[in-house]
């Protein structure tokens, strides 16, 4: 018996720490996932292309294993923060005809353009899974009725206007509305409609706010009073707003780096790898929780996203700087000076590293700060 009543609070024990423990893991296999497919993206097409590729990495840091299959160095690394392919030529000269560097510059674009596309295409599957197994109705633009009091129909919406720009930028889906109005806080925009076939600007349209604290900061916060109409997923209606959502999570993303240069969020607002793991591992307890998965899949998707459009960037060390430089080429049949770029971008990698440092230990701040 006492063996019995000694195993019981192992048994818990064990229990909650595998509670703890599962959704991490599944946090790091999604984010691996991410890297996998990113490089992948580049590593497919430096084989289509003939280009020699030297090492294929998952993680960073010191080499855990390694396996030379042909010409190529499979390794995976200590640390799961990235990876990378390492091509012949890459980041300098060579003399072999199969090195990277003397490849024709399309080429190497669609190399480096690949893992993006890769991460962006992904955001879309996993969008389109989202849109097809919901339960809910998928979210339009077009008003379908005002709650009691609203204010707004009062000011020249009606029923059945379908919005087509806040503020002059071009609305997508309902949660790419909401993102709109969100941003801003005195509650007021020019609204373009679209009304019985033919374009309507209803200026001024003023919705009320109230003050509410969030994270120890007051702001105003926008009253929505009306509904929008929503529509039964079918094959045509997910295959229609699947690139429409994309579209709004890619401006979400670029939007909230706007909002970062500008000084609308901080450096504390921003999350590496460490936190995106810690994001993922909450909405995957809280998908089983509830039996509700779609808070994840959006989560998912919206990382996915995020990363192919950041990878993009026209930054040194990114892939976008990569490809900013293979533009300059093309534009003037000319290519940078090598060691010149390759200045840049070693610059611009101490620095991203050095990003990456202070937001990581940002994200075990706030995970201390639990």
């Amino acid at each position: 018996m006492e063996k019995l009543i000694a195993a019981v609070p192992a048994a818990i024990s064990a229990g909650t720490i595998w509670g703890k423990v599962w959704p991490i893991l599944i946090a790091i296999v999604f984010f691996g996932m991410l890297i996998f497919f990113h490089e992948l993206g580049h590593f497919t097409f430096a084989k289509i292309f003939g280009v020699k590729v030297n090492e294929f990495s998952m993680g960073m840091g010191p080499c855990l294993l390694k396996k030379k299959k042909g010409e190529t160095q499979y390794s995976l690394r200590l640390f799961p923060i990235g990876g990378y392919v390492s091509m012949e030529g890459e980041n300098e000269s060579s003399e072999d005809t199969r090195a990277f560097c003397n490849q024709k510059a399309w080429k190497r674009f669609i190399i480096i353009a690949a893992g993006a596309t890769v991460n962006l295409i992904m955001g879309m599957i996993i969008i389109m899974i989202m849109l097809g197994t919901t339960d809910e109705l998928i979210g339009t633009t077009e008003i379908h009725s005002f709650f009691d009091g609203a204010v707004t129909c009062d000011q020249g919406l009606e029923v059945h206007d379908k919005i087509l720009k806040i503020d002059n930028k071009h609305v997508f889906t309902g949660d790419d509305m909401s993102f709109l109005m969100t941003r801003d806080e005195d509650g007021v925009f020019d609204i373009t409609v679209k009304r019985d076939g033919k374009k309507v600007l209803v200026k001024g349209v003023a919705f009320n706010t109230e003050k509410r604290e969030y994270d120890g900061k007051e702001t105003n916060v926008i009253i929505y009073d009306f509904s929008i109409k929503g529509l039964e997923p079918s094959v045509l209606s997910v295959l229609k707003y699947t690139p429409l959502e994309t579209l709004s999570y890619a401006r979400l993303v670029y939007l909230s780096l706007f909002d970062l240069i500008t000084g609308h969020y901080g450096i504390s607002d921003l999350s590496g790898p460490i936190g995106t793991v810690s994001y993922i591992a909450d909405a995957a307890q809280i998908a089983v929780k509830d039996t509700d998965w779609e808070y994840l899949f959006m989560l998912s998707a919206l990382i996915a996203v995020n990363i192919g459009i950041f990878n993009l960037l026209p930054l040194p060390a990114l892939d976008g700087g990569h490809l900013l430089f293979i533009l300059i080429e093309i534009i003037f049949r000319k290519p940078v000076p090598r060691k010149l770029e390759g200045l840049v971008h070693a610059i611009g990698m101490i620095l991203l590293l050095a990003l990456m440092a202070v937001i990581s230990f940002s994200d075990i701040w706030k995970l201390i700060k639990g």
